[in-house]
């Protein structure tokens, strides 16, 4: 039986007084405005060959709309994580730190380090940060020279005993076998499309190292525009096991 406890997690807290007022789709990211003007964003994930689970999201309380986090209609599963991360990652929300990187006070040396996604570059994750480790894999859906394909994932992944994975792992469906592959790894999700869920931490998470939307109107016409970042119009949060 499938694992669907990342996402039972996310539903459990959401509010159903709050509706989806307004979604709108990006080059790099979807974003969601809530009735009360939270603003989220997840990327953006290609994928309908299968049917919504709901027409469109726009006017549904957020309970329901949290439901389609489930949905194999990959771009109505992108329109959901940003909802609930509406909700969630709010000024208000727990470990807002500005500048905060995925990495900060995690000691590498002589690690072996596994990203889901080619992490490296972002989030504050440099060359020389990363220099003290003993062995990196990059996993990669498009993979990029050195990396791996994603799908080593199986096989190199319980070698680590670091993990950060992208946000963007739960809007696929892949979050829940990639944490089961590191459980027993230091694991720590970073991104925009990271929830800011301290519940998370209780399926062996270690951080959650996300973004809080501070700028939503620049950054809804921004998104539309061309493919660019999100950093720019938001702060970090992080929170730690």
């Amino acid at each position: 039986m499938a694992d669907t406890r990342y996402y039972d997690l996310l539903c459990a807290g959401l509010d159903d007084a709050l509706t989806v007022t307004r979604v709108v789709h990006g080059v790099s990211w979807t974003a969601a405005v809530l009735s009360d003007g939270r603003t989220g964003v997840a990327m953006h994930t290609e994928g309908e060959s299968f049917p919504r689970m709901f027409e469109s999201l726009e006017g549904l309380p957020l309970t329901d709309a949290g439901k389609a986090l489930l949905s194999w209609n990959l771009e109505e599963a992108s329109e959901a994580h940003a909802a609930v991360n509406a909700f969630y990652n709010h000024r208000g929300c727990p470990g807002v730190q500005p500048g905060a990187a995925a990495l900060d006070g995690i000691d590498l040396k002589g690690r072996t380090v596994g990203f889901v996604g080619h992490l490296p570059g972002h989030s504050g994750i440099t060359d020389e940060l990363l220099q003290p480790a003993k062995q990196i894999y990059i996993l990669e859906k498009e993979p990029k020279p050195g990396d791996y394909p994603d799908s080593a994932c199986e096989y190199l992944l319980p070698r680590c005993d670091l993990v950060v994975i992208t946000g963007s792992a739960a809007v696929n469906k892949t979050m829940p076998r990639l944490l089961e592959l590191c459980r027993n790894a230091q694991t720590v999700l970073t991104g925009p499309t990271v929830t800011n869920c301290p519940a998370l931490l209780t399926l062996g998470i270690d951080r959650l190292n996300g973004r809080v939307i501070t700028e939503p109107e620049p950054m809804l016409r921004a998104i539309v525009e061309k493919r660019t970042s999100v950093n720019k119009f938001s702060v970090s949060f992080q929170v730690d096991q």
